[in-house]
């Protein structure tokens, strides 16, 4: 289809998202398969369709963000985190600031408060969360989840931190309250900083090696010395000293 180039110009006028940061052609088959859903035959007209229809614009936001998750994603990472990176970074501090990047739905954030409460009382646990799909954030601060979305929990975390509501299940509010969500584009906003554990899993891949790179800068940037940053299981980072970064663990890495 034709019409990328303009319609990536208008798409970052209209909404700050560059998408000549993520893999092209990953991304440009992404949204073309929304074009054919609705029955268009290029980027010009979808344009008008996004632009003029709510529900388009959504679904578009959506579909482009990738919001694919679920509580303990890849759970030998969490045992890492819960056995070695929480009692490592807990010798250092008793209330560790931590944040949930690129959050998605929320399943990330509320596994870290259920996995840290084993440490930390839940009324010491602040993290913040963030993302670029507002519709995303919001099922998150909603909190309901399909039976599907917490195979992974310990059974005694799905006892305690959550209630049964028909055929799915509501995070508790005390697990809530411990999350702070905010929309947050990563690719243009400054990072906040004073962290001492940043997760940011399952991003990465989409987008070009230029804009990793700029953005492990800001990780890096985010984090106190010692911080820890935690990634997925497809992207380790080849040669972390580049940032400043060393490896702790498989898919850990801290800050010296």
């Amino acid at each position: 289809m034709e019409g990328y180039e303009k319609f990536k110009e208008r798409i970052f006028a209209k909404t700050k998202l560059d998408l000549t940061l993520y893999k092209e052609r990953q991304m440009k088959r992404r949204i073309e398969s929304l074009i054919t859903r609705h029955g268009l035959s290029d980027f010009e007209t979808y344009y008008k369709l996004i632009d003029s229809n709510k529900n388009a614009f959504d679904e578009f936001i959506n579909y482009l963000t990738i919001n694919v998750s679920e509580f303990y994603r890849n759970p030998t990472q969490w045992d890492a985190l819960r056995e070695d990176i929480f009692p490592a970074l807990l010798k250092r501090t008793k209330r560790p600031k931590i944040w949930s990047a690129a959050c998605s739905t929320g399943e990330e954030p509320y596994s870290l408060v259920m996995c840290l409460s084993e440490f930390v009382p839940l009324k010491d646990i602040k993290i913040l969360a963030v993302d670029f799909d507002e519709e995303a954030l919001n099922k998150a601060k909603i909190g309901m989840y399909s039976d599907k979305s917490i195979k992974n929990v310990p059974e005694a975390y799905v006892k305690k931190f959550f209630e049964p509501v028909g055929k799915g299940y509501r995070i508790k509010d005390e697990v809530k309250n411990c999350v702070e969500f905010k929309k947050m584009n990563l690719l243009l906003d400054e990072y906040p900083k004073g962290f001492d554990m940043v997760v940011c899993r399952n991003v990465m891949i989409y987008f070009t090696e230029e804009a990793k790179d700029e953005m492990y800068k800001k990780f890096y940037g985010a984090l106190v010395n010692d911080g820890y940053f935690f990634v997925g299981s497809t992207e380790q980072i080849i040669q972390p000293q580049r940032y400043n970064f060393e490896s702790s663990k498989t898919f850990f890495y801290y800050k010296r």
